[in-house]
């Protein structure tokens, strides 16, 4: 008979391999083993040493669901802890769409189906290297949610530690410097559009709005008597439809004034295109009750673009050409930000680009300086 050992709490006994089995009654009136035998008496004694401990706390459960718990962690894919790691992320339909698609493309495809726990630093560093490094910010951007990801998955005891840790590899640098549009050429560029997108180019140029500010804007929302823009929703295309929510930051929710010699050509489009106080400013060109597509403003906005000689301009930069046209009327950091929308200087900062022709003007003003206060 395998020799057998009485104690306080549970029992051991020597089986005839020469290891040791640990075993005792649990507060369910049950017999529970341990899951494995021991080398050793004092290893066996340990076991049943925690668990006692365990058996005296409201959350115990047996060694058996314990150890189903730990292989299922374990087994978990990157895949499925994805998938409920957005279900419970509060997210705007954008950042959510944006996400997805990152998941989708950049990160699933390669990583998804791998159990967490073998998510190693060298298996990242191989996953990040792969990466199109001619999109540096959308490289950027899969590697900062994987970071988040598994930083929530550390939290949650999935995994001991983060092993998405390249440095520098969540900051983006952009591949080419955004040149914002001249005034003459954003001139040409409103006269090459079409009528009915005429004024919303000005808008977004002279005060800085967001495309899905703009195809937002309701008749409700334009104070011509105070020259004032209500930015108070934006839309998104999330999966083919369009969601209405709140823009971009906390900050997007702003008054917006509006440069005085566009106010008569905003009053212009109001008095030829509105029907109501809910009416869009900016509809789509088939049905004046649904929002405006990118693709449908795009086709027409290419064409504008080559008339002004900026094959290279893209939408959202007549946003920068806006803040670059506000930072040059002497608007502070606290300014730009207020009319951008933006939470944090370093987001509006992005915007202040030294004009041409600007810096020879800043030097002009010191010798003037200098001159009337020689010493």
């Amino acid at each position: 008979m395998p020799a057998r050992k009485k104690r306080g709490f549970g029992q051991l006994r020597r089986l005839p391999s020469k290891r040791w089995q640990a075993f005792y009654t649990g507060p369910d009136s049950n017999l529970h083993y341990a899951p494995t035998t021991f080398e050793t008496a004092e290893d066996a004694e340990a076991w049943l040493a925690a668990e006692r401990r365990l058996t005296t706390g409201d959350q115990w459960s047996t060694p058996r669901e314990r150890m189903s718990t730990q292989r299922q962690r374990e087994a978990t894919t990157l895949a499925a802890y994805v998938e409920r790691w957005m279900k419970h992320r509060d997210l705007k339909p954008r950042t959510r769409e944006h996400y997805l698609q990152l998941l989708d493309r950049h990160i699933l495809p390669a990583l998804g189906a791998l159990p967490l726990r073998a998510l190693t630093s060298e298996v990242v560093g191989n996953w990040y290297a792969e990466l199109d490094p001619q999109k540096p910010t959308i490289r950027s951007h899969a590697y900062g949610l994987l970071r988040t990801i598994l930083g929530s998955a550390v939290l949650d005891e999935k995994i001991a530690a983060n092993p998405v840790h390249i440095r520098g590899a969540g900051n983006a640098k952009r591949a080419t410097r955004t040149e914002p549009a001249t005034l003459d050429q954003l001139a040409t560029l409103v006269d090459a559009m079409p009528e009915r997108y005429k004024v919303m180019t000005l808008l977004a140029a002279w005060c800085g709005l967001r495309f899905g500010e703009l195809t937002e804007l309701r008749r409700k929302d334009i104070d011509l008597t105070n020259g004032v823009i209500k930015v108070r929703r934006a839309v998104t295309r999330v999966r083919g439809q369009f969601v209405v929510g709140t823009p971009k930051s906390a900050a997007g929710i702003r008054d917006v004034a509006i440069p005085p010699h566009l106010v008569p050509a905003v009053r212009e489009h109001l008095a030829a295109n509105m029907t109501g106080r809910d009416g869009l400013l900016f509809p789509s060109a088939g049905d004046p009750a649904k929002h405006l597509a990118p693709a449908s403003l795009y086709g027409a906005f290419y064409r504008a673009r080559e008339a002004a000689d900026r094959p290279d301009l893209r939408w959202h930069d007549l946003r920068h050409t806006g803040a670059v046209l506000a930072a040059q009327t002497g608007a502070t950091l606290a300014e730009l930000m207020g009319r951008l929308g933006h939470s944090t200087p370093a987001a509006a900062m992005r915007y202040q680009h030294a004009a041409k022709g600007r810096d020879a003007q800043i030097a002009a003003a010191l010798s003037a300086m200098a001159q009337g206060n020689p010493g």
